[in-house]
């Protein structure tokens, strides 16, 4: 059976490629080293199941990649830059810095790339107060004051999933104009950001002209990126910054399907596994259908 190839590693992607192998083809799964996305930034999860105790996002995410590699699935890492139509046969071709991949069918699945900030204390605090999911580490920050950076609908779905378990909650637009309204009990300052601070784990935000904000924790929220770049540039229909799928994960482009964070909704690992499998049968289904 012709080649899938699906891009991106983590739940969506290692379960697209799991029932996609299972079921014939020859699949090529292609991620970045650089980041390895959210899961991986998971201090602990807790909420999956079958896990009697908790694992790190790290440890689960390794233990997608093995299990997947056991049963003939092809990783490669390396970075895609675009997704084109083939001149020479009826498909795709995946371009990466290093080499072209055919595929009859490519899943997007590299999640919603998180935007992060070049100041100090970002990437040294990151599960130690700097977090990437609300609905993933709100239940950690009951009672405490923790501060949202982001202006857009990216960040009102971290603020909507942190206002019921934190005593407040403040937006930390980084200089830009809020771009959509935000509950009046959000406190909201839009001074530039010049550094997150704190000892073992997150204590303030520091402004410009020296004054600091106390927070426990510290959401980034910035706009969503990776897949939905990829999408765009062939013309797959987005809702916003999600790329629009049918119910079975596939986009307005026959034989393009996408699964996970890329698709909006509940990011969590269960609902990206369901997806990528999803995506993995309906790409299965478009291969057999074509006869390819």
């Amino acid at each position: 059976m012709a080649q899938i190839v699906i891009i991106g590693a983590g739940p969506a992607g290692v379960s697209a490629a799991l029932y996609a192998r299972r079921g014939g083809a020859e699949v090529v799964v292609i991620s970045s080293g650089k980041d390895t996305g959210s899961l991986t930034k998971a201090h602990k999860i807790e909420n999956y199941y079958g896990l009697a105790e908790s694992v790190s996002g790290e440890e689960l995410f390794q233990r997608g990649i093995e299990g997947a590699k056991r049963i003939g699935v092809d990783f490669i890492e390396d970075d895609v830059v675009a997704v084109t139509f083939a001149e020479d046969f009826h498909g795709f071709q995946v371009e990466t810095k290093q080499k072209n991949f055919d595929a009859a069918s490519v899943i997007l699945a590299a999640g919603a790339a998180h935007k992060t900030l070049p100041i100090p204390g970002v990437r040294e605090f990151e599960g130690k107060g700097v977090s990437y999911c609300a609905i993933c580490d709100a239940f950690f920050y009951r009672q405490k004051n923790v501060a949202v950076i982001g202006a857009g609908e990216y960040a009102l779905h971290e603020v909507l999933a942190l206002l019921p378990h934190a005593a407040q909650v403040t937006l930390l637009t980084n200089g830009e104009e809020p771009a959509c309204p935000f509950p009046e009990s959000v406190a909201i300052r839009k001074d530039k950001l010049s550094a997150v601070e704190g000892s073992i784990r997150v204590q303030q935000v520091r402004f410009p002209d020296g004054s600091v904000l106390p927070v426990d924790g510290v959401f980034l929220a910035m706009g969503v990126a990776g897949s939905t770049e990829l999408a765009r540039k062939m013309g797959v229909m987005l809702e916003g910054n999600a790329i629009k799928v049918d119910e079975h994960m596939a986009t307005n482009i026959p034989g393009i399907f996408a699964a996970g964070d890329c698709t909006s909704g509940l990011r969590q690992v269960a609902k990206a596994v369901y997806q990528g499998a999803e995506a993995g049968l309906a790409a299965l289904r478009f291969l057999r259908e074509k006869d390819v």
